[in-house]
């Protein structure tokens, strides 16, 4: 049975109750939980979307040439998980980018939400990330693609990613939708490579320690 020694925390995550942290940290670790994996991209001032999920900024990026690993990445996870934001955006691409299983976490989409050709391939959820996280351990899916803003910060406060990868964008677009935010503790990262690109993109890989 897993003990978690109370006495070790900071004293700002027992005020928070984030001891959920800790405890889902170590029951990855001990037990061989599926893990989060992330690939993002954020311009340099730190956002990954404007206010209205607009992509614009990224998109007109001079890359046609560029590889950035999104289909290996693609091919080395078994489900996707994703916000009401991030789903509604990929809605207005030309085509669905996602062969593998999604899954968007919201409150507010209904099925009716759901365009016809994508419901075999979306599932909506209200279940939380350690529930979630239970339920593609039972299903044997082991690699999480984990993305947007808002469910990338709830699975890294969790301790459930296991790994980044952000590419940064050689722009400041000044406001936008964050990346990362509050956690009640430091985490440290260690940069297992660097990757350039003419374009001005610069791809940073991590592991969470």
């Amino acid at each position: 049975m897993l003990k978690l020694d109370s006495s070790n925390l900071p004293a700002k995550a027992l005020a928070m109750g984030e001891i959920l942290y800790y405890t889902a940290y170590k029951l990855k670790k001990e037990n061989n939980m599926p893990t989060g994996h992330m690939m993002m991209a954020m311009s340099l001032d730190g956002f990954i979307a404007r206010l209205d999920y607009s992509l614009d900024w990224l998109f007109k990026q001079p890359t046609q040439d560029e590889e950035h690993g999104f289909d290996a990445f693609m091919d080395s996870v078994d489900v996707i998980v994703m916000g009401t934001g991030s789903f509604k955006t990929l809605l207005g691409f030309d085509k669905w980018l996602y062969s593998r299983p999604v899954v968007v976490l919201s409150q507010s989409l209904a099925k009716d939400d759901i365009p016809m050709d994508l419901r075999t391939k979306v599932e909506l959820s209200t279940e939380t990330p350690s529930e979630l996280m239970d339920r593609f351990n039972a299903v044997g899916y082991k690699r999480i693609y984990v993305d947007g803003g808002a469910v990338s910060r709830s699975f890294i406060k969790l301790g459930f990613v296991q790994s980044m990868k952000i590419t940064i964008v050689p722009i400041l677009i000044g406001e936008g939708l964050r990346l990362f935010g509050q956690l009640g503790k430091d985490i440290d990262l260690k940069l297992e490579n660097v990757s350039t690109f003419p374009s001005g993109l610069v791809t940073l890989d991590y592991e969470l320690e």
